[in-house]
């Protein structure tokens, strides 16, 4: 069920980008300057957080010269851009637990911005801890399923080292260790397969259900209201969304 969880968040939330293509290469783009700056390096395979986040870009339908333009940027004199992560985390109706994070250059803008998304929603941002310890960091990566082999898929997953393999819906998911993701996206990259999503992930223990119509709602606007800030990068939740 989890598994199932996990893809249909992907799903909706790939869904929903494929339509803001603008906003989600302007995330893209501020998390492979920040890996350029971080990593000390504009050479994906010196800098493996600026590989994992060109992998990242890739499977958001970031252009090639798009990527490249951003690396340029990030790694050229005089580029003042300067963001730091922060992570919130809080509930949102009915108690769902919500992880926020982001990279802003502007804290007091970035916070005021999430606490009142949760005020507006039904929901109410926490203390740092207050949920982060229901879920678990693990890369995921989801293949199309369609022409290709379930056995044979699942053979090569295993065989790069990954965690734990499901067939679901129309997708192939793997899941690995946060350490070993990089080392088997590049494994699974090299035998010529090509993913729909690939990034470690903050993967609930458990997912929780909204019985409640009016407060499945407001979630799914704090939900959009949160992803739709130029700031956020990711929101991680445990709502486990009636299927479409």
């Amino acid at each position: 069920m989890s598994g199932h969880s996990k893809w249909n968040n992907i799903k909706r939330k790939k869904e929903k980008t494929d339509g803001q293509k603008a906003k989600i290469f302007t995330k893209m783009g501020r998390e492979i300057a920040v890996a350029v700056k971080e990593g000390g390096s504009a050479d994906p395979a010196s800098n493996s957080k600026l590989k994992d986040a060109i992998a990242k870009a890739k499977a958001n339908n970031v252009p090639n010269d798009n990527i490249e333009r951003i690396i340029k940027k990030a790694a050229g004199e005089g580029n003042a851009d300067n963001y730091e992560a922060l992570q919130y985390e809080g509930y949102g109706p009915c108690g769902i637990a919500v992880i926020v994070e982001t990279l802003t250059d502007n804290r007091n803008r970035t916070a005021a911005d999430v606490r009142h998304y949760f005020d507006k929603f039904g929901g109410n941002l926490g203390q740092s801890g207050c949920v982060s310890f229901m879920f678990n960091q693990k890369g995921v990566l989801v293949i199309e399923a369609e022409g290709l082999d379930e056995d044979k898929v699942m053979e090569d997953a295993l065989e790069a080292g990954a965690a734990d393999f499901a067939a679901d819906e129309d997708v192939f998911e793997i899941t690995t260790e946060p350490d070993d993701f990089s080392a088997v996206r590049d494994d699974l990259e090299a035998k010529g397969y090509t993913f729909v999503s690939a990034e470690v992930e903050m993967v609930p223990d458990v997912y929780a259900t909204i019985p409640d119509e009016d407060a499945a709602v407001k979630m799914e606007k704090l939900l959009d209201a949160l992803e739709d800030n130029d700031d956020v990068q990711n929101v991680w939740h445990n709502w486990e969304r009636p299927e479409e």
